[in-house]
C-alpha cells in the first residue's frame, strides 16, 4: 500500500521513513540498509514503528525488546547517530526521516541485535556486588541518608551498554572496561557498607581501567537514565590518586 511521505491526520498520524542498518548473514555477508515507510502517530515512539515494521511488513527484522518503559534497557540502539533506548525515544522527536543501526563497539549478531558477552564480562570484571566480611549485624546495615547521596546516582544505571558503544576509546581498544562497568564499580566504591574498594580501585587502576577516559562526554549525552557517566568516572580516577598519594 502507498502513501505519501507528507501524509497527516487528524490524530497526528504520519508517514515516516526509517532507513534500518540490516545484518543477516544467511543472506549477505555484509550489512546493508533497507527502508521501510510506516504510519504513525504523534505519541508513538520508535519501538511502536519497529514493532509495526516487524509484523505488518517484514518478520524478519530483528531487535530486543522487553519491558518497554525504560527499565531493561534491551532495545538500545543507535538512532540519528546517537544510541537512545527505542521505547523512550517519541517519533515526534525524531523527525520525518530515521536512520536506526545497531550500536557501535559490539559484534553484531544480526540485524540491531549486538553480542553484550563482552560488555558483561567486563561488568564482572570491577565486582558489581557488595562485599563485606564483617559478622552480619542483627538489622541491616544502616546508612546516613547523606551516605546514600554519595553513590546514589550511579545506581540508576540499567546496563543499558548505550553509553559504552558511544564512546570512542571502546571503538579503538574492544579491551577497556568502558564507562558502564566504572559507573556500577562508583556504586559500591563509594557505598559506606562496602569493604571491597581498595580491590576495585586496584583493578580500575590498570590501564585498561579508568585511564583511557578522555572526557569526551558522548557517555553522558547518551544515558538514557540521566547519570553523569563522566563526572563519576573522573571521581574514581580521582580516588585511585588519593589512595596512591595515601599509600605512597
Amino acid at each position: 500500500m502507498a502513501h505519501s511521505a507528507q501524509r497527516s491526520g487528524a490524530d497526528g498520524a504520519r508517514i515516516a521513513e526509517i532507513k534500518i542498518r540490516r545484518y543477516q548473514p544467511e543472506r549477505a555477508s555484509k550489512p546493508y540498509w533497507q527502508t521501510f515507510q510506516v504510519e504513525v502517530e504523534g505519541n508513538d515512539r520508535l519501538l511502536d514503528a519497529l514493532n509495526r515494521i516487524k509484523w505488518e511488513q517484514d518478520g524478519t527484522l530483528t531487535f530486543r525488546r522487553s519491558c518497554a518503559h525504560g527499565v531493561c534497557g534491551s532495545d538500545a540502539m543507535r538512532v540519528n547517530g546517537r544510541n537512545r533506548l527505542a521505547c523512550k525515544l517519541l517519533m515526534a522527536d525524531v523527525g520525518q526521516r530515521v536512520m536506526v543501526e545497531a550500536m557501535l563497539g559490539y559484534p553484531v549478531i544480526r540485524d540491531l541485535v549486538v553480542d553484550m558477552d563482552p560488555f558483561f564480562a567486563k561488568y564482572e570484571k570491577v565486582k558489581p556486588y557488595l562485599i563485606n566480611d564483617e559478622p552480619p549485624p542483627r538489622t541491616e546495615r544502616l546508612q546516613a541518608p547523606e551516605e546514600r547521596a554519595r553513590y546514589d546516582v550511579s545506581t540508576k544505571c540499567i546496563l543499558c551498554g548505550a553509553c559504552t558503544g558511544s564512546c570512542p576509546q571502546v571503538w579503538a581498544n574492544p579491551q577497556w572496561v568502558g564507562p558502564a562497568s566504572i559507573v556500577n564499580a562508583h556504586r559500591f566504591i563509594f557505598d559506606s557498607r562496602d569493604r571491597g574498594a581498595a580491590d576495585r580501585l586496584r583493578i580500575l587502576s590498570d590501564y585498561d581501567g579508568v585511564w583511557p577516559c578522555k572526557t569526551i562526554f558522548n557517555c553522558t549525552e547518551c544515558c538514557p537514565r540521566g547519570i553523569p557517566v563522566t563526572d563519576t568516572i573522573e571521581q574514581v580516577k580521582r580516588a585511585i590518586m588519593y589512595r596512591t598519594n595515601e599509600t605512597s
